[in-house]
């Protein structure tokens, strides 16, 4: 145990021995910082953003518990008095503070990373480029159909140290983590990890594809032989990296062609899990609306971490039968004329876009664009050229998409959505998709991808009013 671990060990034994930063004041941020004071740890905060743009809740609890606090950047002071810093997912780990910090061997973990040190419940964790709010929504529904007190959260809905604040009473945590929780994850220790595809994403926070796809293998780092990992067998960035997996759980798959390895494959229009080479297996008929990828290689990821932390057959079939796959995610809006209109605003990355494409059974028009993230478009061609017969871009991406593409398919720009969707409608024919799937963030025209799909959504409704 180095000196940086074992000052870490200290501080989860007594956290009321220390002065402890929390950087970022959002909701995570705030949940550590309340959590810390519960445990008698001395608190501050840094923060970059502006004082009177932070929630009244935050600003309310520091005025009345007398936190000190800095706003508007972070200072080398505050830093430089903190015994252990706690940061949030958003804070970037190489803002110089923190490296200095590190220089120093200050311990830095993420709340996460400080929560799982306080939950002594087993945890079911999701992480992947796509899909991880669905699959883990979906695992905790199969729990609770199978009358089990479960918690869902962390990267989505309530913050790990909230839940222990609130007295949170489970059997179990089902958790989605994004790789920038991974990043400070700590001792961090999974029963069941779920590692959905590694495509490219985030690259403005990474210095390589190489380095982000590493973040998410910290998700094993600790498990051990009692603990299991789920893993995409369709995924080649996954697969070509099993020889440099770190931890020590058991692996299991999900996808096609799974030759012998445990897991569960989709056959013959079902899906089918085998626990050993010659073990018994296990069959489950999906909902017709789940049968269409990547939704259903979403459920086998889902079905195989439920079964592994301890969730009945019965509890799988159910919950199955009652999940509601989130909104905007290859969501059928409408069919006008046999034409097919997909809804999936969700898709803000290459990744989720080739998915999409690789479930679409009709030639697609494809409308696509917004704000650049960083990602090489030109890893779409496949799909793009197999698939879509009329690519429309929109946005400030759209030239960029333009040039990648444009010797693949046919392409044309539209001033904005409307214009794409009308555009779309007159383009397609009796048998066509149009597919909104944008590969890009939404923030230079909406405020956010459900803002995009509802915009989205409506303008299919008016085509239906004509």
């Amino acid at each position: 145990m180095d000196r940086k671990e074992e000052r870490l060990s200290h501080f989860i034994e007594n956290p009321a021995a220390y002065d402890v930063l929390v950087v970022g004041g959002g909701k995570s941020g705030f949940a550590a910082l309340q959590f810390l004071k519960r445990k008698g740890a001395a608190v501050s905060l840094s923060d970059s953003g502006v004082r009177e743009e932070k929630s009244s809740e935050l600003l309310e609890w520091l005025e009345k518990e007398k936190i000190e606090a800095e706003f508007g950047g972070h200072t080398l002071k505050a830093f430089q008095d903190a015994d252990v810093i706690v940061v949030s997912p958003g804070v970037p780990r190489d803002i110089p503070p923190i490296v200095e910090a590190g220089n120093r061997d200050v311990p830095i973990i993420g709340e996460m990373g400080l929560a799982s040190c306080f939950i002594d419940i087993p945890i079911v964790a999701v992480t992947g480029t796509n899909g991880k709010t669905t699959v883990t929504e979906m695992v905790g529904a199969m729990l609770q159909a199978d009358a089990k007190k479960v918690f869902v959260g962390g990267n989505i809905g309530t913050p790990v140290t909230e839940f222990i604040l609130e007295n949170g009473d489970a059997e179990a945590a089902v958790l989605e983590v994004s790789s920038f929780q991974l990043e400070t994850a700590g001792t961090f220790r999974p029963k069941v990890g779920v590692l959905l595809n590694i495509t490219p994403d985030h690259l403005d926070r990474y210095s390589s594809y190489e380095e982000y796809g590493d973040t998410k293998f910290e998700l094993f780092r600790n498990q051990q032989p009692e603990d299991a990992m789920v893993l995409n067998a369709a995924d080649e960035e996954i697969m070509a990296r099993l020889e440099k997996l770190g931890g020590k759980g058991k692996k299991y798959f999900f996808g096609r062609g799974l030759e012998g390895m445990p897991g569960a494959e989709w056959k013959n229009d079902h899906v089918e899990i085998c626990w050993e080479r010659q073990g018994r297996k296990e069959q489950y008929v999906l909902p017709a609306q789940m049968k269409v990828s990547p939704v259903r290689d979403n459920c086998m990821a889902a079905i195989l971490a439920a079964r592994l932390i301890g969730c009945s057959e019965r509890g799988v079939t159910a919950g199955l039968q009652e999940f509601q796959i989130p909104p905007h995610r290859v969501t059928l809006v409408a069919e006008i004329n046999n034409v097919a209109y997909y809804d999936d605003s969700k898709a803000t990355n290459i990744g989720a876009v080739q998915s999409a494409l690789a479930g679409m059974e009709r030639p697609v028009i494809l409308i696509a664009g917004g704000r650049d993230k960083g990602g090489d478009y030109a890893l779409l061609t496949e799909k793009v050229r197999e698939k879509v017969k009329k690519l429309l871009l929109i946005g400030e991406a759209g030239e960029k998409m333009a040039k990648a593409l444009e010797a693949h398919t046919e392409v044309e720009m539209l001033q904005d959505l409307d214009a794409a969707v009308k555009r779309a409608a007159e383009l397609a024919v009796k048998g066509d998709a149009v597919l909104l799937s944008p590969a890009c963030s939404s923030f230079d025209m909406f405020r956010s991808y459900v803002d995009r799909g509802e915009h989205f959504q409506k303008a299919v409704g008016r085509l239906l009013d004509k």
